[in-house]
């Protein structure tokens, strides 16, 4: 194992494609990874640990792999094993259960273990580089400059997570090392098909050449699809580190409370909260059931509105919230709406057609 990628934000999938663009196919990485599905897989909120799991293998004593017959214990899932199954690369778990100083711990074992020749952070795009003043983990950017080994600050596809406008990107990235294209996505395009991560599908789609507004999550945050969307720059590491309170604030932490308690005094609230809330928030109604005409008819309602918007491309995951329907029917829609309408599939997005189509009978 010549590399070991730190996915900052659990973007596993992205950090197979960058070691397949960047370092090519003979070789595997090992990826430290967050086990953290959000509640459209996962309906226990925040990252996942290794008690969560079976069938883990112990790489040091802090530090688990995820084999693709691991399995996550019931109520809790993940997609890790499943990308364990269909990338060649050995999948880590990232646990900041202990804290900044567990990650850095973590970091140090493997460092010791697999002497690699580089070690890459991750992040896809570039809300590692804020202040820390919006309520996001940032346990691995404070690990990673408390490891006596030289780390490398890598931001992909900058302004696709919507946290800092790309203007205020580019005066922090260092160095444009690579901008993905078409082959490059080709390593990984089989998990593009079923993963929901929508950072990650934003970044293939624009170096499959997708340009527009992209609008994501569950609030409908609009995303500009831009020539930058393909991008790779390097970031300088602790000027990174000295402008992000947060992460400057617990990096002697020891637990994830502690983390926790830092956000909320930073941030204002923490990331896991807000998952805690929108799980216990009672629902208006049960998911609907997934009856074709009446989610056909319910797209063509969305699309129009989303046209008015300037929206030109979606998610899945997103329609999956705003059709009403649940996590466990994702799969389903998506296929439902590839089969109906397969001119609007631009892997991994759903084009939204420019022109009012005729309302479904």
């Amino acid at each position: 194992m010549k590399r070991l990628i730190v996915a900052a934000g659990g973007e596993g999938d992205a950090a197979a494609m960058l070691h397949t663009a960047l370092y090519g196919d003979e070789d595997q990485a090992v990826i430290l990874t967050y086990a953290w599905d959000r509640l459209l897989i996962d309906p226990v909120p925040g990252p996942r640990e290794p008690d969560n799991f079976t069938g883990l293998h112990q790489l040091t004593p802090a530090v688990w792999t995820v084999p693709a017959n691991a399995r996550p214990i019931p109520p809790a899932g993940s997609t890790l094993p499943r990308l364990a199954a269909e990338l060649p690369h050995t999948f880590a778990l990232l646990d900041p259960h202990h804290g900044a100083e567990g990650i850095t711990r973590q970091l140090e074992e493997l460092i010791s273990h697999l002497s690699p020749e580089s070690i890459d952070l991750l992040d896809v795009g570039g809300d590692i580089l804020t202040r820390g003043d919006e309520p996001t983990l940032k346990s691995p950017l404070a690990a990673c400059c408390q490891v006596n080994t030289p780390v490398r600050l890598l931001i992909a596809g900058p302004g696709l997570d919507d946290e800092l406008p790309l203007d205020d990107l580019r005066a922090l990235l260092v160095t444009r090392i690579h901008a993905f294209t078409a082959p490059d996505v080709e390593s990984i395009s089989s998990v593009l098909e079923w993963h929901p991560s929508e950072a990650t599908g934003m970044l293939a789609a624009t170096a499959r050449g997708v340009r527009g507004t992209c609008e994501v999550r569950d609030a409908g945050l609009p995303i500009p699809l831009t020539d930058e969307g393909p991008t790779v720059h390097e970031a300088d590491l602790d000027e990174a580190a000295t402008r992000n309170q947060l992460a400057r604030a617990i990096m002697a932490t020891e637990t994830l409370d502690k983390v926790e308690a830092h956000s909320r005094e930073i941030c204002g609230y923490s990331e896991i909260d807000y998952e805690r809330n929108k799980a216990t928030r009672p629902k208006d109604q049960p998911p609907a059931d997934l009856v074709p005409r009446t989610v056909l008819a319910q797209l063509d309602k969305f699309e129009a509105e989303a046209r008015r918007r300037g929206v030109t491309h979606t998610t899945f995951r997103h329609l999956t919230d705003v059709l009403g329907l649940n996590g466990t029917q994702r799969e389903d829609l998506r296929q439902l709406l590839i089969n109906s309408r397969p001119e609007q599939y631009r892997a991994p997005l759903w084009a939204i057609p420019p022109n009012d189509r005729e309302p479904t009978a």
